[in-house]
């Protein structure tokens, strides 16, 4: 499969110039509704809620606990409007951030929340114009965040085995408008290693595995000299077999 790596060295770091890379990439910030676009909806008696272009697609009203909305009457609101109902009632529509999307999000998997998630993309030092490598993509929470950390000229590359998993968060991104800052694979990096075509280009790579020390070998070969590790495991045996292996590989933490 062809990954799209195609680039130059610019002050330092690897700038991603490939053609696969739409306009949209450089990430314009949208301020206000669109067709066919997704938003998140708050109202205060039940919290926040996800509407997407397919659901706005199927229905030009929108159904809400006690009231509905008129659709066609969002579009072209700023994000943060508040809007009413035709009976009095009121929601207000939010844009999709990635704090967001993590609280309303399909949980197809344990996910990272924003505390951890800050945490992970402090240490890995993840900058506009990064190239991060992630496995596995899981419900894709940490990696909306990546994408906007590395926006507008950076690309996250995320792996799962899942397929189902693969195409669910794939369908995620287009939702949310950062599918043009994220490419994602189905490959098994425990088994496999990661695409050979990212041999020392990645500025951090991520694993959320179940054996993640498999992967380090692989991690090695595709991290820039001066780039960072990171792997995430929700048991303390993990993460001890992982420390281990990294420390007779003789590798800098």
């Amino acid at each position: 499969m062809d990954w799209g790596i195609t680039g130059e060295m610019v002050d330092g770091r690897y700038a991603v110039t490939s053609s696969n890379f739409s306009d949209n990439q450089k990430c314009c910030r949208i301020t206000t509704i669109q067709k066919f676009k997704g938003m998140i909806i708050w109202k205060n008696s039940v919290g926040l809620s996800v509407r997407t272009r397919s659901d706005a697609f199927c229905f030009s009203v929108i159904h809400l606990t006690f009231f509905s909305y008129l659709y066609t009457y969002w579009i072209g609101k700023p994000f943060g409007a508040k809007v009413f109902s035709n009976k009095g009632g009121f929601v207000y529509l939010l844009a999709p951030t990635p704090e967001l999307w993590t609280l309303v999000l399909s949980h197809r998997t344990q996910i990272l929340y924003i505390a951890d998630i800050s945490f992970v993309i402090m240490y890995l030092e993840v900058v506009p114009g990064s190239l991060v490598l992630e496995s596995g993509t899981g419900s894709g929470s940490l990696t909306a965040s990546f994408a906007r950390a590395v926006a507008p000229t950076g690309h996250v590359y995320t792996f799962d085995f899942h397929e189902q998993r693969v195409a669910s968060a794939r369908e995620d991104f287009e939702r949310t408008g950062i599918s043009t800052l994220i490419t994602v694979g189905v490959r098994d990096i425990q088994g496999k290693g990661f695409p050979d075509q990212f041999f020392g280009l990645a500025d951090s790579v991520f694993l959320d595995l179940p054996q993640p020390w498999l992967a380090i070998p692989s991690a090695r070969n595709m991290l820039k000299q001066d780039g960072t590790l990171c792997s995430s495991s929700p048991c303390i045996e993990q993460s001890a077999t992982f420390m281990r292996t990294l420390q007779h590989r003789e590798l800098c933490l």
